[in-house]
């Protein structure tokens, strides 16, 4: 048994981590920081609930660290577990600089410890389902990627750190985080970047808004964000020289989790027929149109792939290398908007 103790008890820790580590045969949920409450213990009453971090990072029994504060906490927290010995997982986005980052890199290789980034993200439905349709070019040869993470909020929310001036507040940091890794993943490194970042609510102090444009050399990624889409369109569009993909709809994982269903059996993870995606395209000269059933949603593999990297070496299926490059990515993103212009991506 891998025990594992939570920096924090909010909302990542209560819908994702914490479900996801209680559902799984390997890991043991042993202690979680609550400065001022105990409610974890509602739902695990057997962890130990402790007010300081250094009571978890002189633990000896602790394996584990989830890093889920604040984006302001990341590099300090995850620094000082790995000091401490301990393995490493650090809710997107990963730090708030590629320096940041790297350090902690180092320090991992250094302490021969595991540090990987919970991009949960890449286990969507949709996103498994794009990734498939790209891979098995149905559309011919790829001319636009478009991916959009839009919500509906028209006020400024009091009294949260994702909406303040603070280190790592913002939309880009919240929801790019996510829709960029998606499209390293799928493409790769880009050619350049140009970043078009807004405060569109009234008292925005963080940019609430982003249009983003990564260049490759035969294609476009555009990714787009707002928090004023009452009227939700596609989340994606994929436009090929032979047809078009277009899917609406979320994943219905984190709803699940929400409502107190844990990863298992045939219906997790599965989306309604009503959400799949729509294909319009030519394959070996006939013309198919219809729906695409999409993949089921798998965020359980994510613990899954961290088991084996810490019992066997297997490779992580969330590199840190690979989320330093997408913070890379959003300081590209946010020189861009200040400077007005694209600029070239190069490896931090």
């Amino acid at each position: 048994m891998i025990r594992v103790a939570l920096a924090s008890y909010g909302m990542s820790s209560e819908v994702f981590h914490a479900p996801l580590l209680s559902a799984h045969p390997h890991f043991e949920l042993y202690k979680v920081l609550e400065r001022n409450r105990e409610a974890s213990k509602e739902r695990y009453p057997k962890v130990t609930v402790v007010k300081k971090f250094e009571d978890i990072l002189q633990d000896e029994a602790v394996d584990l660290v989830v890093v889920n504060t604040p984006n302001a906490y990341h590099f300090s927290m995850c620094k000082e577990a790995l000091e401490a010995g301990k393995h490493v997982v650090v809710e997107k986005p990963f730090v708030n600089t590629t320096q940041e980052g790297q350090q902690l890199i180092n320090l991992a290789r250094k302490k021969h410890k595991i540090l990987t980034v919970f991009q949960n993200r890449r286990l969507d439905s949709d996103f498994l389902t794009v990734r498939k349709v790209i891979q098995g070019k149905l559309l011919g040869q790829l001319v636009e990627y478009e991916a959009h993470y839009d919500r509906y909020r028209n006020y400024v929310e009091k009294g949260t750190w994702k909406e303040s001036t603070g280190p790592g507040s913002g939309i880009l940091y919240n929801l790019g985080s996510h829709m960029i890794d998606q499209a390293l993943v799928l493409f790769g490194l880009p050619v350049s970047v140009l970043g078009r970042l807004g405060k569109q609510r009234k008292g925005s102090q963080a940019f609430d808004s982003y249009h983003l444009l990564l260049s490759y050399e035969n294609f476009e990624v555009v990714l787009k964000s707002s928090y004023l889409v009452r009227d939700p369109g596609p989340r994606y569009k994929l436009l090929g020289n032979l047809g078009t993909f277009t899917k609406y709809g979320l994943d219905p994982q984190e709803e699940d989790l929400k409502a107190g269903f844990l990863p298992g059996g045939v219906s997790w993870g599965k989306e309604p027929e009503e959400i799949w995606g729509t294909i319009d395209t030519e394959i070996s000269g006939l013309h198919l149109k219809g729906r695409v059933e999409s993949e089921r949603g798998q965020y359980n593999l994510f613990y899954d792939n961290l088991y084996q990297a810490i019992t066997r070496g297997d490779s992580l299926l969330v590199p840190a290398e690979e989320a330093l490059q997408v913070i890379h990515t959003i300081e590209l993103a946010i020189l861009s908007h200040k400077e007005g212009r694209a600029l070239p991506f190069s490896k931090p």
